[in-house]
């Protein structure tokens, strides 16, 4: 019988089994007519069933609070009783990654608002100062034009946030099921932390992802054609048997004289067919090395994904601690060239460097923070749905025949 190749022996040459088997076995029925196959290859390519794709749940990502806590209740809250059912529930995991992403977008956009707007308070106290000090004469007029100029620039650049967060919005509201027009999100800055990844995770994992199982499904069934198109090697055997009442007088047709029977064998085999039946059985073989190869790109993909998904965690918390001491610096920078600005030490200037030096600093670390969770996001997706080896499916599950409900019903 055909047998899975397992991940964790890939890349090496995936082991299988084409059609092999002892003489052929004969099966046979009254009033039916049935083909001689080969023992252990009569598989119905219609009857193989795909995997069981493995729900995408947000409480399995890791810590419980990394999504569930912050997406769980808009995902869950039913917007209006005609809506058309979300597409995070009726596409999988990927839509449910996808509505992730834009959810931490959309917080991240709420983070930068933040620090803009505590830029745009600071340079109004800035236009204050430098107002009083150029009506004073302590100051020029440089400074003032300086500092309202510095201002109209915060402004505008914190209107312009707005655009990012309502396509944002509104792409959640059309994966949730929602009209953009009745949707809308309160603002809160993101502040949560991605989640702590193992040192090692089992390749079995990527067992779920429905592009892995949905390939080797089609390599099974390709399997399947090869001992099929080998059957039609073996002799067909019919065994028949017909009986009834037969009389010619009304009279006597119930009597046991009336009664006939008969019964009897018949065996077929093509002797000559120029060679269909051979060929027919190398193009499933070369269909199946195809799905083979197939199987094996599929599953170099999501190596990919998983190590490109690790790498970007990685380097991103890497350079968020960076970042953090960049920030800080440049507070510490701006404290500086304020109170020398303040002191009449140095012009204005210098603090409208220092300030813009700040505010790229926490603009860039906000970014570094979403792109964190984005990536988590996305490695969880390559994973198949996290990285807990006991999330992954029984063999009955696998087996397990997809019901029309259960499609239509995801949990």
């Amino acid at each position: 019988m055909w047998r899975r190749p397992a991940l964790n022996f890939f890349p090496r040459s995936l082991s299988h089994r084409r059609f092999s088997g002892p003489a052929p076995r004969v099966h046979s029925t009254v009033h039916r007519t049935v083909r001689v196959q080969a023992a252990g290859r009569a598989v119905d390519p219609l009857a193989i069933q795909p995997a069981r794709p493995i729900p995408f749940h947000w409480k399995r990502l890791g810590r419980p609070t990394f999504v569930a806590k912050y997406a769980t209740p808009f995902m869950n809250s039913s917007t209006t009783p005609n809506s058309a059912p979300p597409i995070w529930k009726t596409n999988g995991s990927q839509s449910k990654a996808g509505l992730a992403v834009f959810f931490f977008e959309l917080r991240g956009q709420d983070a930068v608002q933040k620090i803009f707007d505590a830029t745009v308070e600071a340079d109004n106290k800035s236009v204050d100062l430098t107002r009083a000090r150029y009506e004073t004469g302590v100051d020029t007029e440089i400074s003032l034009v300086q500092a309202e100029n510095a201002l109209q620039t915060a402004e505008a650049a914190s209107t312009n946030l707005g655009i990012a967060r309502a396509q944002f919005e509104h792409a959640i509201a059309m994966l949730i099921g929602a009209p953009p027009s009745n949707f809308s999100m309160p603002v809160k800055p993101l502040h949560a932390a991605p989640p702590e990844i193992p040192v090692g995770v089992p390749s079995q994992l990527l067992e779920r992802r429905p592009d892995i199982a949905a390939s080797e499904r089609n390599m099974a069934s390709a399997n399947a054609q090869i001992g099929i198109a080998t059957a039609a090697f073996y002799p067909n055997l019919t065994l028949s048997a017909q009986g009834g009442l037969e009389s010619s007088a009304l009279k006597t047709l119930f009597n046991a004289s009336s009664r006939f029977w008969s019964v009897g064998p018949s065996v077929s085999e093509t002797l000559f067919d120029a060679g269909l039946r051979r060929a027919t059985v190398n193009q499933f073989v070369a269909l199946y090395n195809a799905n083979v190869a197939g199987y094996r790109q599929t599953v170099l993909n999501a190596f990919q994904q998983v190590e490109d998904n690790m790498a970007a965690v990685r380097i991103l918390s890497r350079e968020i601690q960076q970042q953090q001491d960049a920030e800080k610096s440049a507070e510490r920078f701006l404290e500086l060239a304020r109170a020398r600005y303040e002191t009449g030490v140095d012009q204005y200037l210098n603090v409208l460097v220092a300030q813009t030096t700040l505010l790229n600093d926490q603009q860039q670390l906000a970014n570094l923070r979403t792109q964190a969770m984005t990536a988590s996001v996305q490695l969880i997706e390559a994973l198949g749905g996290g990285w807990d080896r006991s999330q992954l499916p029984t063999p009955a599950q696998v087996s397990q025949k997809v019901t029309k409900s259960a499609i239509e019903s995801p949990q």
